[in-house]
């Protein structure tokens, strides 16, 4: 039943947005969420990690995206309430109790990112999604305590959304499917802030076209072009911006680094213990939720900037090599091709002195662009289905020539990194001079910025 707390706003609030102009708010759990420390905390943790020393405008955060997701949740909600309204129990209509579920779901889906996200994830062992799901549902959290206002269930009716485990799957697939809210911010967003163009898309269009029907969100049949342009943009926005190779090689500086600092608290004394508290949890993985929470991107670009000065020369190097913009190179290769040249690298980096350990790194970046529904698979992907005039449904890629050729294919590339000096190091040297080792390497850089070359071997993935 509605509570006071979940009546309107006696005056919508707005927050202006660059790329969807207003965002609009008329409800107070909505607003106080907002105002609540977990998500404030948001605005401190870039949304593109490392590709902002790639793409220098991409300095804009998962706050300003979480907003942008809301509000894409938002236009379509209130596109079905017009136009495709539940009329009787089970019709398979949007039934609008589930509004305001859908939007702190929107809202909140990426709260439980941490500082450089993915990179922090595979050192330490979080998972992002899950510790959204244990801020909406702890009762030590403010958000907690917001949600909980309007219902006591309703943290965890939130939670399950973000699990995929809701319901009402139409619920979960505006935030979480092929074509979300979600996606649909962020490349939109990033493109924006990266100042290129291949994430745009007819967004007003997808909005106009999308519907509940039955089980699941469907597209208008006529609306095939504007959902195939969102598929190609999402392609090409993984190809040139989330894979780009040098913010790849700022990540595993930035691996690099937080594995020397682990290696660090595990093998000096009290000393750099003390020094690093707010991580010490987290080296030791015996972390909490309150631990968590307490990271954000500056408070780790603050240990990065002492550890600069630090009496280890690896952990000094690499926070000096991260903080000043000095990626990794790279070299492209092939999963199944790499073996020789990886040996031949870690050798060479030996050589002029660097620990292999720390100065060498294999970077595999595939994505998905789109594939249909294969309920043998662990991760099956909820497909994207169209729906003619006389309600038939289809799904894309057997109606779409050009979806078709993405679909069920992963794209990308394999490359290996290591300091740009080794290279620089192997091209002084007198052809005479070269070892099989370097003349192995120089042949995959001559390669590589063989244009021809690169394409080809890019089109195997």
């Amino acid at each position: 039943m509605p509570n006071q707390y979940t009546k309107p706003l006696e005056r919508e609030k707005v927050f202006r947005d660059p790329v969807h102009d207003y965002i609009h708010i008329r409800d107070r759990v909505v607003l106080d969420l907002i105002d609540t420390q977990e998500f404030q905390r948001l605005r401190r943790i870039k949304q593109l990690g490392t590709a902002s020393y790639t793409f220098h405008g991409a300095e804009h955060s998962r706050f300003t995206h979480s907003l942008g997701v809301y509000e894409i949740t938002r236009r379509i909600i209130n596109n079905f309430v017009r136009n495709y309204p539940t009329q009787t129990p089970g019709d398979g209509l949007w039934d609008d109790r589930e509004r305001l579920t859908a939007l702190c779901a929107a809202l909140l889906h990426d709260i439980g990112h941490g500082p450089f996200s993915h990179t922090f994830e595979s050192i330490f062992d979080t998972d992002h999604e899950a510790i959204t799901q244990a801020i909406i549902t702890s009762s030590d959290t403010q958000v907690n305590q917001v949600l909980r206002r309007v219902s006591a269930d309703f943290p965890a009716k939130v939670a399950s959304v973000i699990r995929k485990d809701y319901p009402n799957q139409q619920v979960v697939q505006l935030i979480s499917s092929q074509i979300d809210a979600d996606r649909m911010d962020y490349l939109l967003r990033d493109a924006y802030y990266a100042g290129v163009s291949y994430g745009k898309f007819d967004l007003t269009r997808i909005i106009r076209v999308i519907r509940p029907y039955e089980d699941r969100i469907v597209f208008d049949f006529v609306g095939m072009h504007a959902v195939e342009d969102y598929i190609v943009s999402r392609y090409q926005m993984y190809m040139q911006v989330y894979f780009h190779p040098v913010s790849r090689g700022m990540e595993e500086v930035l691996r690099n680094l937080l594995q020397r600092a682990k290696h660090c608290f595990y093998n000096r004394g009290e000393d750099f213990r003390s020094a690093s508290a707010a991580l010490q949890p987290f080296f030791a993985n015996d972390w909490t939720l309150k631990d968590y929470l307490r990271l954000d991107d500056y408070v780790m670009q603050s240990f990065f900037n002492q550890w600069q000065e630090d009496a280890d020369p690896i952990l000094s190097d690499l926070s000096w090599r991260f903080l000043n913009r000095k990626p990794f190179k790279s070299l492209l290769t092939t999963a199944g091709e790499s073996l020789e040249l990886r040996l031949a690298l870690q050798k060479e980096i030996d050589h002029y002195g660097y620990d292999p350990e720390y100065y060498f790194g294999e970077n595999a970046s595939l994505d998905l662009p789109y594939d249909y529904f294969r309920p043998y698979q662990s991760n099956a992907r909820t497909q994207i289905d169209l729906i003619t005039k006389k309600n038939q449904v289809v799904e894309l890629s057997q109606v779409s020539p050009l979806v078709n050729s993405l679909t069920g294919r992963e794209r990308g590339d394999h490359r290996l990194y290591f300091p740009r000096e080794v290279l620089h190091a192997i091209e002084a040297l007198p052809e005479s001079e070269l070892n099989p080792n370097q003349q192995l390497i120089l042949k995959a850089h001559k390669e590589e910025t063989n244009d021809v070359t690169h394409h080809i071997q890019q089109r195997l993935f």
